[in-house]
């Protein structure tokens, strides 16, 4: 059987040792259609009043918001402090169960480059300050990085291990405007094509399951992000979260999630068509809690893992 090529085997054949990426999450920062920069509401599986920190030792600082047009920022410190509270509590707990040797600072929630670039750099540079840190990966959306933020990780890129999440989910415009997504398609190509231009390294997340999409247009999908020269991906399935507008197309009957018999075809042809070189950060979603609506097979990843091999068996692959 062939091993998927994971971003941890990516990691270890780099660095030599267990590499575990931190997530972080900061109080201040939104999203672009979400405060209605570019739309109003966010996209329609987001639940994006929640802020939740990745460690109960951090609160949330309620009603403060940045973007590109914010001209102080009267909270960087207790952002800095947040962050670093994160970090030395989930770095500390990765390093006594996993073995972790070395980390990625990986800046999740939200839209991680929509602040003032000083605040930004104050961030990044923090981040990168901790022991045995050895890069970034900033989660973010392609109408909201600046030409100055993106030469600004191009000059880090060149002695860090520098990463930028896209969120791609689609290559359909009609597909985009129906999630309330806020920008096109042209839009994902060109940023990333301008980070691989300058030296960053690219993760596409992928959603399977969008509305009305049929599986030709995922896999379309799927192809033309592997065609963009992402270095690695992000597969999701789309599942409902109550408080977002996709549960209330849910409720009354107008999205249908995709069953899990289809994504897991969807997923293995995905994987299929993949170039080798790119790497795999994730192959499924889900959540175990009482906001999630549907698909119910969404709830266990174990048992999501277990489908996932066996339609990759026969393949001659497994994950």
């Amino acid at each position: 059987m062939e091993q998927i090529y994971t971003f941890g085997s990516y990691l270890k054949d780099k660095f030599g040792c267990k590499v575990y990426k931190v997530g972080i999450n900061i109080s201040g920062f939104t999203c672009p259609n979400i405060d209605g920069t570019v739309a109003k509401g966010g996209c329609t599986f987001c639940e994006n009043d929640s802020f939740s920190a990745s460690t109960n030792q951090v609160q949330e600082l309620k009603g403060f918001h940045l973007n590109l047009t914010s001209k102080t920022n009267p909270n960087l410190e207790k952002q800095l402090l947040q962050l670093e509270i994160q970090f030395q509590a989930i770095s500390k707990r990765q390093r006594d169960e996993y073995g972790a040797k070395k980390f990625i600072v990986y800046f999740q929630s939200f839209t991680n480059t929509y602040a003032p670039f000083e605040t930004l750099k104050a961030l990044y540079e923090r981040a990168l300050s901790f022991d045995d840190v050895v890069g970034l990966s900033i989660g973010t959306r392609s109408d909201s990085i600046t030409k100055q933020t993106l030469e600004y990780l191009s000059e880090l890129a060149k002695t860090k291990e520098i990463w930028i999440e896209f969120g791609i989910q689609s290559v359909y415009d009609t597909t985009l405007q129906k999630i309330n997504r806020g920008h096109d398609s042209a839009n994902v190509k060109e940023w990333i094509l301008r980070a691989k231009q300058s030296g960053l390294n690219v993760c596409g997340h992928l959603i399977f399951g969008l509305p009305d999409e049929t599986q030709e247009m995922m896999l379309h999908t799927a192809k033309e992000a592997y065609a963009w020269g992402v270095d690695s991906v992000k597969y999701h399935p789309l599942y409902v979260v109550k408080k977002t507008a996709l549960a209330n197309d849910f409720i009354r009957g107008e999205f249908t999630p995709i069953s899990e018999e289809q994504y897991l075809d969807t997923l293995a042809k995905a994987i299929i068509m993949k170039p080798k070189s790119v790497s795999v950060q994730r192959v499924t979603a889900g959540i175990n809690d009482s906001s999630l609506l549907a698909p119910q097979w969404c709830r266990d990843k174990n048992s999501q893992i277990k489908g996932i091999n066996a339609v990759l068996k026969p393949l001659g692959l497994k994950y």
